[in-house]
């Protein structure tokens, strides 16, 4: 009879001729039998099991019970305990109600960027804690970690054996020419792209796309993708079931070209899918790529490279709907928006550790209306980060506040109904097509940090408070405090929502005609067609009258509002300022 290890030498050969052809594209100068030979053996090391055949697309690793909180490691502190302990008692002490999974950001060490300048992604931060702290959390929640593949720490072993010209770093990063005419590269910081610095072999200059503490690898050398793959499995055989693709997008560089979304980037995004499509352990790969719709959805591929992608337009419409009163721009955005391929998904946000982007709203937003956007923010305190342009110019590149701050007032200025308005803006994420996440300063209501952005002078800090953990369970065993109520009024609604069929991530969605400019209407449909449910947000300070007839209650069925228990049965819904209705038919006949 066959063993376990003919049948995964069957497993990694079937693989390594599955990427052959990948890698011919990727490296064409390189003999790709060799290297997919390298590759199985980094992916898969002795001992590690390979799948006989890839898992086909399908949406079976996800549900209508999924949901993620994003934080920092160190969000909790005490000055005692780990910070990773700390946030493992506070997911299951407050959150194991609503949320499944959690993306703890970069947890290695780290120079700058608040973690994105890894210094060393094999092991964690002992500031934080250990790899076993990290097990202990991916025992219970679905473990999201960041291959930041674009760039390293100027602190990291790499760059320092690269300066001293050892093999084989000393090919790991992109050098360039100043003198070379570098004015069509896009990228998202204001600061100079190349940086000049000592190596052995004399004066290099080389390619920083977001700092010059960032310094971007160069994966035209295969043995940086090697290493890049070695990484992902150490983090697999860790818990870590969702590999966040950070900065994907300017990952292959070509002089000459804008540098962003090229060819290659996009094959090496099928690779690490593929890889993962064999991998034994369920992995999805989502990539990160803030940019317009269209650039965002190609990352879907053809169902070949990311499982999921983020919904990067979703914070700043959300956003303007709710300081407007008017989702006609979320309404149009979304009739226009293409269901999720099968087996793939969105990861659907309102706000992010980065603050909230705004080149997604290029094309969805008119200047003037972006323009009121970030009057009515800076007057919550929040603050406007920039971007360079070609021309040497420069454009709005994110807002940086809390989400719950943004919404302090409206255009129309402040009123009484703030947490209703943030209450709301949460709703829409979990009703739309895809699978839901919060920024853990959303789920707790958390003020915008004036006083980090003061000491650390950059604007980012506002949004990422340190809680002192002590102090931030006793405003939530409070259930009169704000932070309290807007977190049981979120983990209810997820509560609620992971027993509908009809919100799973891939289930039918239909844009409702607009019945009333100041509602978002979505009609959903579970794959089994068992339960429909329409899900209604108001999203004005006024109270709005929507005929049952424009969104088509079926007559035979009794139908219900989930979220107030109550049964439709007049010819008007009423919706209260802010009010979001969930109306099912509970698979009910009359």
């Amino acid at each position: 009879m066959p063993t376990a290890s003919d049948h995964n030498s069957t497993g990694s050969a079937i693989a390594a001729s599955a990427i052959r052809g990948l890698l011919d594209s990727i490296y064409p100068d390189h003999n790709s039998d060799t290297l997919a030979g390298s590759v199985v053996a980094a992916f898969w090391p002795e001992g590690t099991r390979c799948r006989p055949a890839p898992r086909q697309p399908d949406n079976s690793l996800w549900s209508e019970r999924d949901a993620l909180v994003i934080t920092y490691g160190n969000t909790l502190e005490d000055g005692e305990h780990k910070p990773l302990d700390l946030l493992n008692d506070f997911l299951h002490r407050y959150l194991k109600r609503g949320i499944t999974g959690v993306h703890v950001l970069p947890f290695f060490p780290y120079s700058s960027d608040d973690g994105f300048a890894v210094v060393d992604f094999e092991v964690v931060d002992p500031r934080l804690g250990e790899w076993v702290d990290i097990n202990r959390i991916s025992a219970d929640f679905s473990l999201m970690s960041d291959l930041v593949l674009n760039h390293v720490s100027s602190q990291s072993r790499w760059f320092n054996e690269y300066l001293q010209g050892h093999h084989p770093h000393d090919r790991f990063f992109f050098e360039a020419d100043p003198a070379e005419d570098l004015s069509e590269v896009v990228r998202p910081r204001t600061s100079p792209l190349l940086r000049e610095v000592e190596t052995r072999d004399g004066k290099r200059h080389v390619w920083c796309t977001f700092s010059h503490d960032q310094v971007d690898v160069d994966f035209r050398n295969p043995e940086v993708m090697l290493a890049f793959i070695r990484i992902i499995r150490l983090h697999i055989d860790n818990g870590v079931r969702i590999i966040r693709l950070d900065a994907v997008a300017f990952l292959w560089k070509e002089i000459g070209t804008n540098c962003i979304h090229l060819r290659q980037t996009h094959e090496m995004v099928k690779l690490i899918r593929m890889l993962c499509n064999f991998a034994e352990e369920p992995v999805v790969v989502l990539t990160e790529t803030n940019v317009p719709k269209a650039e965002n959805l190609s990352y879907f591929g053809e169902r070949d490279e990311a499982h999921a992608i983020y919904n990067f337009p979703l914070p700043p419409l959300i956003l303007h709907a709710m300081l407007s009163g008017t989702a006609r721009h979320l309404l149009q955005w979304q009739k226009a928006s293409p269901p999720a391929p099968l087996g793939c998904a969105y990861l659907n946000f309102t706000a992010s550790h980065d603050g909230i982007g705004m080149r997604p709203a290029e094309g969805l937003l008119s200047k003037e209306q972006q323009a009121q956007v970030f009057e009515t923010v800076e007057k919550t305190g929040g603050r406007v980060s920039w971007r360079s342009l070609p021309d040497g110019g420069k454009a709005p590149y994110e807002l940086n506040t809390t989400f719950f701050d943004a919404l302090t007032e409206t255009f129309n200025g402040p009123d009484d109904l703030h947490i209703e308005r943030f209450i709301c803006s949460q709703t829409i994420p979990m009703s739309l097509e895809g699978i839901p996440a919060f920024y853990v300063h959303a789920l707790l209501a958390t003020a915008n940090d004036h006083e980090a952005v003061e000491k650390r002078q950059m604007n980012r800090a506002i949004n990422r408070h340190h809680w002192h953990y002590p102090e931030l369970r006793e405003l939530l065993d409070d259930p009169d405090t704000v932070n309290a109520r807007v977190l049981r009024a979120l983990l209810d609604r997820l509560d609620l929502r992971g027993q509908q069929a009809a919100f799973h991530p891939n289930a039918t969605q239909y844009t409702v005609p607009v019945v009333d400019e100041r509602v978002l209407a979505l009609w959903r449909q579970s794959l089994d067609r068992s339960q429909s449910l329409f899900a209604l947000h108001n999203v004005s300070a006024e109270t709005v009258s929507v005929p049952v007839v424009t969104i088509n209650l079926i007559d035979d069925r009794s139908w219900v509002d989930l979220l107030s228990s109550e049964p439709i049965e007049a010819n008007d819904i009423t919706l209260a300022p802010y009010q979001c209705r969930w109306i099912s038919n509970l698979g009910i006949s009359r």
